[in-house]
Formats: C-alpha cells, structure tokens, sequence
C-alpha cells in the first residue's frame, strides 16, 4: 500500500527543474575548469566552451521561467486555500514548532530518542525547498545581470558586475554542494529509503516508511477521514525502472561534477 505524495505536475516540474540544474552544472563547472580535461569533457557534449556558454544562458531564462510559474502555482494555492495554505499543517513555510521535532530527530539519530511523529513536511524537506527558492533568486538575479555585460556595462558600473560575478559563481557553488551532498544524502541514504527514494518520480511514499517518519501526517489525515482518499497501489514496474534509471543517472553525474571539482579544484579558472 502506498500513499499519493506528489501530483503529476508537482512531478514533471522537479524532473524539468532536475535537468536544467544538471546542465547550468555541467556548462558551469566545465567553463570554470576548461583549462583541465575534466572541464573539456563536461562541455564537449554542449559544443565546447563558447557552446556550453550559450547552452547555459538558455537553459538559464528556462530555469528563471520555471521560478515564475511557480511564484504562480504558489500565488493559486494561497488564492484557492487562504490562510491554511500559509499558518495550516500542509505548509511549507517554516516555523517555531518545527524546532522541537528537529532536535528530537537528532537524538533519535545519536539513538537517545524515539522518531518525532513528523507531519506533512519535515524540517529538512522544508530547508531543501527554501534553500532552492532564495538560490533561485540570487542565482537568477546575477545571471540576469551577466547575461549580456554589454547592455549591462550602461547602467552598472564594472565593479559592480564584477560583484555579480563572484556572487553568481560562489552561490552556484554552495547549491551544488548542497544538491551533490546534503540533498542526494537525505533523499537516498536514509534507512527507510536506500538506495533512492523513488517518491517524487512515482508520486507516491510506502506506507511502511510514513508511518515510521510522518506518523502525525497519517494520524491526521486518519482524523480528517481523507487517508483513504490517499492511498494507492505499487507503482507500475516500468514506472519504477524509469525512476531507477533517471534517479541514478542524476546521482552520477552529481557525484562526477562534485568529485571532479574537488579533485581539480587547484586548477580552477577564475
């Protein structure tokens, strides 16, 4: 038995917003190590450096567009729902109470503690989405800047987008470092859940590993007489092959430009 986590759209938008983050990656950290064959391999699928260039100006305006659609989607919810879909249980929004089961989860894991009944959303997952969200608009905003310093040079001064630059660069950086390590480490190595946890690609979570983490999710939608509503049947197996393939094929190549980059990280072109 399993439980109807994620809607189709919730689905196809990560898969969209896993794909372009992977190549702004590869084009990135490959133009910042061109000087080495790391850096050659990872832009040579995109047509070299000045391709890798352009692929990731596109797939940049691509990405910010996924960030407006999604400032809509969140501006429908909060319109359809009022101020549950903000204060309310189902909210990602983090908030004070979110400290207790936190600290409880963490000696739970230094084994000194029973699991917190977590609810919808857990702490870390909140962290995740907020963490994407403001890297988002850092990200976004600098690459706008950089997206044609010609146009740009008329309204800001050089220092400023030289600013921009480092901001751009040092950001992309901590969220990879927080995709390739943080993320992949929550979403595959946690015990319920190794080797991967297919949930946002099939949509739905084993009951067996909601119980055991979302306990206060279940028993209130149990209260509200909405768990039956939820629940649904094993995923079909191609549909499980598919998010094998494409969750695994994320993780190499996260791993491949975490490693790679740290492994050249002397040669680094600034």
């Amino acid at each position: 038995m399993k439980i109807k986590r994620f809607t189709l759209l919730q689905r196809l938008f990560h898969l969209l917003l896993m794909v372009s983050f992977l190549v702004q990656a590869a084009t990135g950290v490959g133009r910042m190590y061109i000087e080495t064959s790391f850096g050659q391999a990872l832009v040579a699928p995109f047509g070299g450096f000045y391709g890798a260039l352009a692929v990731h100006r596109w797939v940049g305006l691509f990405l910010l567009g996924l960030f407006v659609v999604h400032l809509l989607y969140l501006f429908l919810v909060v319109f359809k729902n009022g101020k549950k879909s903000i204060s309310g249980p189902d909210s990602i929004i983090p908030r004070l109470g979110d400290l207790k089961p936190a600290l409880q989860h963490v000696g739970w894991m230094l084994g000194l503690r029973k699991h917190p009944p977590l609810d919808r959303w857990a702490y870390w997952e909140k962290f995740d989405y907020w963490a994407v969200f403001w890297g988002m608009v850092i990200i976004g905003g600098t690459g706008l800047i950089l997206y044609n310093p010609l146009a740009t040079a008329q309204y800001m001064p050089g220092w400023a987008m030289n600013v921009a630059f480092w901001v751009h660069r040092i950001e992309a950086i901590l969220a990879m470092g927080h995709v390739f390590i943080i993320h992949f480490a929550i979403a595959h190595l946690r015990r319920l859940h190794f080797p991967m946890d297919k949930v946002i690609f099939t949509g739905r979570a084993g009951l067996k590993a909601s119980k055991a983490e979302k306990a206060a999710w279940l028993a209130r939608l149990e209260q509200e007489g909405k768990l039956r509503s939820v629940t649904a049947g094993e995923a079909s197996m191609p549909a499980r092959i598919i998010a094998y393939v494409v969750g695994f094929t994320a993780i190499f190549i996260g791993l491949y430009i975490l490693v790679g980059g740290l492994l050249n990280a002397r040669y680094i072109t600034w």
